[in-house]
């Protein structure tokens, strides 16, 4: 993420991101499935379909 000058920006930056990575378990265990077929870890994998809808 960006960097942050003050502990509210941190505040907020955590909490998206936290918003972000949330999913129902079935979502959960399906992206964590796919993600290590391709050889990435679930963070890595979830920033990709968030950022670009799609992973290549």
């Amino acid at each position: 993420g960006p960097p942050l000058s003050t502990g509210w920006q941190v505040t907020c930056w955590k909490k998206a991101k936290e918003k972000a990575f949330a999913a129902p378990r079935e979502v959960v265990l399906m992206r964590l499935r796919r993600a290590r077929e391709l050889g990435m870890t679930y963070q890595q994998y979830t920033a990709i379909l968030l950022d670009k809808g799609k992973v290549p």
